[in-house]
């Protein structure tokens, strides 16, 4: 049986080899044709869409890196490999079919969080769990915690000790005053003189009180100044609390004379230009609508126009700060109904529109 089975077996030999020598020759010509087309685009890489590189991987699979290396000619193995490793976490991939999951807190909701932290500092997580749960909002203690801790709050042991600017002013406002200096160039006989202008800020009112002009300002004079601002019927009478910078001006002794009689001096931080923002605020307002308009001309001139401004600031500037009311309304514009008149000061860079009293 295997005698006349022979020659059929040398046939379909001969007929196996025939083809797979076809099957080299067409895998020979592809392969040249590929590098022709490449040496005639030289340095443009070919763009493959999804659709061909998912073919390109599969067959890549089944011919194994080996194979892979001695005809791959478009990319790497590597990236044939890497693409089908794509296409099978691709496959198992159920990213899409997971729920959303617990959803995150309102932000109306977390900023009320924040809010009642930052005006509690001694509010611990549960407390304010609590407070949230009685305004009609349930939250768990924990999501307080992250709420607070993603914006940067410490816990309330730690936020209890440290007490913020903000909250200190809000506590004394009432009982608060800050002092600034501010300097002046004066064109006299001499040429131009430097003077220093001290002033002090009620700061619940925004009231002014012009302290002292001079153009040498020392120890002895401040000294003067401090006894008048605390003296009887001084402008300090009733206040607690002084802020001032580090000026050297502010000597040991002013200070001690302040603390003995009742007005503790707070000293702002080093570089820290913002805290005594309402006087500064009040030095931008003067220089800006009346000293950086005008040459000053002598010290009694430089005396004249900061009362002018004085004046004007308190009875007829309106002020954002206090919802655009006046600090000292003139008793004669009080609900006056006759003509609008226009009051001027400083040769009319200083104006304030009113009615007469009928």
């Amino acid at each position: 049986m295997s005698e006349l089975n022979l020659p059929l077996q040398i046939i379909l030999l001969a007929f196996g080899g025939w083809v797979n020598r076809r099957q080299q020759c067409q895998i020979e010509y592809l392969l040249e044709e590929n590098r022709i087309l490449r040496d005639l685009l030289p340095g443009k890489r070919p763009r493959l869409n999804d659709d061909q590189r998912r073919r390109l991987a599969a067959l890549g699979h089944e011919l194994g890196r080996k194979a892979l290396a001695s005809v791959a000619g478009i990319v790497t193995p590597d990236t044939i490999l890497r693409w089908y490793r794509k296409l099978i976490a691709r496959k198992y991939d159920g990213s899409k079919r997971r729920s959303p999951g617990r959803p995150r807190t309102e932000q109306d909701i977390a900023d009320l969080v924040v809010r009642m932290a930052l005006e509690s500092p001694r509010w611990g997580y549960t407390r304010l769990r609590d407070a949230l749960d009685e305004l009609g909002y349930e939250i768990a203690r924990n999501t307080v915690k992250r709420i607070l801790q993603d914006n940067g709050i410490t816990p309330a042991p730690e936020r209890g000790r440290k007490t913020s600017w903000k909250t200190f002013l809000a506590a004394h406002w009432d009982a608060m005053a800050a002092a600034d200096f501010f300097t002046v160039e004066v064109l006299t006989l001499h040429g131009l003189v430097r003077y220093h202008v001290f002033f002090v800020m009620e700061l619940c009112t925004r009231r002014v009180h012009i302290a002292g002009i001079t153009n040498q300002p020392c120890g002895t004079w401040m000294q003067r100044i401090g006894r008048d601002l605390t003296g009887w019927d001084g402008f300090l009478e009733g206040m607690r609390y002084l802020i001032m910078d580090r000026d050297p001006l502010y000597t040991e002794a002013f200070r001690r004379l302040l603390r003995e009689s009742g007005v503790k001096p707070l000293r702002l931080p080093v570089r820290s230009p913002n805290l005594n923002a309402f006087a500064e605020r009040w030095i931008l307002s003067i220089r800006r609508e009346a000293l950086d308009r005008m040459v000053i001309l002598g010290e009694r001139h430089l005396k004249l126009v900061v009362a002018q401004f004085v004046a004007h600031y308190h009875r007829e500037r309106h002020h954002q700060g206090l919802g655009g009311q006046l600090i000292a309304p003139r008793p004669e514009d009080v609900g006056g109904e006759g003509e609008v008149k226009c009051l001027q000061r400083l040769g009319g860079m200083l104006r304030y529109y009113h009615r007469e009293a009928a």
